[in-house]
């Protein structure tokens, strides 16, 4: 009873918090932090803990999925190469970083510190999407950062389960064994992966139940991460392959209405999910710090110097990575902007909190495993470090780069898109009405509307002032129509008049209508 008041209560506390962020316009996931944090240290509040196999097998797989499905697999070709450099690369440089500091200034030994190393050595996709998202990013940069938080994640993830292996067996890294059970991790997680979206895209072609759908993409990324994991590969990377599979061919496989019943569904999840585990890594972090022995309290000063290396080491990866790439695709001084954005992007946040939970109580001959507690702290408190040091200013460093995309040019892109679906739509409708193969009547109201849109489309593309156009007027005057209409299916039902199956098809479709105003 206790765990489900304590879920309950996260579930309260991130959606007030979230709400909050949304409406001050800065990063949920620090502020979610930033709340659990001053909840935790309140008096009388119980501590909080979270077992392995909760945050592993329940929060992790569709927190990847969701990350992974928004993915392009066009976008992801243009910048393979140095999402490459950064997931594979740059992991590996700052595990080894984090691994030689955490050794020379904590008690841990070198099998923890690598441990340690391999939590701490990948960035966060499910905060640098949200973050990317609302800076309005350009669309490169947006795919390079998503990309190689989601990718390093699996690289990491599997790095981490190698040192966890090693260090719970023996205590010795070897680096031969670990680098053949890493390849052998990786290749056979991401053939899991290709598996399970090939027989899941098969599945959903024949499916026409909304209800079905919504419980089959639900259950797609635990069944990848438990099939990949029980045939001894990587659950992770089987979730991240299969995930940026099915994203880039969901438009084919169901239609416009369970499309939206998956969206709202699938939203609604893994919101859930993001704001509890942001939420625990504040809530949690005063209960861990008061585990610790005396010989521990010099945590605070190790967690920062942990945190300045790895955002050290990553700008010393992305400036030149930068630099290079800037002279093979074009002449001149390479820019900072670019690469001092990307730099601080690579914050940490649920998936090395999840990799260090899950860390087993005992090793393979049944002692505890060396320093578990420091190295929950340690990550926790790097979590935090970087999500507040660096999701506060992201922000501010976006807008003084000058990077960012104006709304003019994202809502002009958007316009004549629009248009150009219009006309391609007209020219398809009047093929129809030379060939005789509808109704005149049904051609003439079909053209009228489509006519209309095209206007405005236009009208829009005219004006100096997208902001005040009449495409927005008309918005305005549909919605005004529209709750006219649903006040008067209300009086209809409320006077017998219509049956309440009638009334909720009716109001449906008036919904439908709606949201599509509100995302044109």
């Amino acid at each position: 009873m206790h765990s489900v008041a304590t879920v309950l209560f996260l579930v309260v506390l991130a959606t007030a918090v979230a709400t909050g962020a949304r409406r001050w316009r800065i990063p949920a996931p620090s502020l979610l932090v930033v709340a659990g944090l001053v909840v935790g240290t309140l008096p009388g509040v119980p501590d909080v803990h979270v077992t392995p196999e909760v945050i592993g097998t329940v929060v992790l797989p569709p927190l990847l999925y969701a990350s992974a499905e928004e993915l392009s697999g066009r976008d992801l070709k243009a910048v393979w190469r140095p999402v490459t450099v950064l997931a594979v690369g740059l992991v590996l440089f700052s595990a080894a970083a984090v691994a030689a500091v955490a050794s020379l200034l904590t008690p841990l030994p070198l099998s923890g510190a690598f441990v340690l190393g391999a939590v701490l050595a990948s960035t966060d996709p499910v905060a640098v999407t949200a973050l990317g998202r609302r800076l309005a990013l350009p669309p490169r940069i947006q795919v390079l950062v998503q990309a190689e938080s989601l990718f390093n994640d699996a690289t990491s993830l599997v790095l981490f389960r190698v040192a966890v292996s090693v260090a719970a067996a023996s205590g010795v890294v070897t680096w031969q064994a670990a680098g053949g059970q890493f390849l052998t991790l990786a290749g056979g997680g991401g053939l899991v992966g290709l598996a399970v979206a090939g027989a899941v895209a098969l599945i959903r072609r024949r499916t026409v139940d909304p209800v079905l759908e919504t419980v089959i993409a639900l259950v797609t990324p635990y069944a990848a991460y438990v099939l990949a994991e029980a045939a001894g590969t990587s659950g992770v990377t089987a979730v991240v392959v299969s995930g940026v599979v099915l994203g880039s061919r969901g438009h084919r496989l169901t239609t416009a209405p369970i499309r939206l019943q998956l969206h709202a569904v699938y939203g609604t999840v893994v919101f859930l999910l993001e704001s509890v585990v942001f939420s625990l890594i504040g809530l949690e972090l005063p209960s861990l710090i008061r585990a610790l022995t005396d010989a521990d309290r010099l945590w605070p000063v190790q967690a920062a110097a942990l945190a300045v290396v790895l955002m050290t080491v990553r700008m010393l990866w992305v400036f030149p990575l930068s630099a290079v790439l800037h002279r093979k695709q074009a002449a001149g001084t390479p820019s900072w902007r670019v690469a001092a954005v990307a730099s601080w992007a690579g914050t940490r946040g649920v998936m090395p909190l999840a990799a260090a939970l899950s860390i087993p109580l005992a090793t393979d001959g049944g002692t505890g495993f060396p320093q578990r507690g420091v190295i929950l702290v340690l990550t926790t408190s790097v979590v935090v470090i970087t999500l507040v040091a660096q999701g506060f200013t992201l922000a501010p460093l976006v807008r003084r780069s000058g990077i960012a995309l104006e709304p003019d040019h994202t809502r002009r892109e958007e316009t004549e898109a629009r248009h150009q679906v219009v006309l391609a739509g007209l020219r398809h409708l009047e093929q129809m009405a030379d060939l005789e193969a509808v109704p005149d009547i049904l051609v003439v109201r079909l053209r009228r509307e489509m006519t209309t849109r095209l206007d405005l489309t236009r009208q829009l593309l005219d004006e100096d002032d997208p902001v005040e156009s009449m495409a927005a007027t008309y918005r305005q005057l549909r919605r005004d129509v529209i709750a006219v209409e649903a006040a008067e299916l209300q009086r209809l039902h409320d006077d017998h008049l219509i049956s309440d199956t009638t009334r909720r098809r009716l109001q449906r479709s008036l919904d439908l209508e709606e949201t599509r105003l509100a995302d044109s």
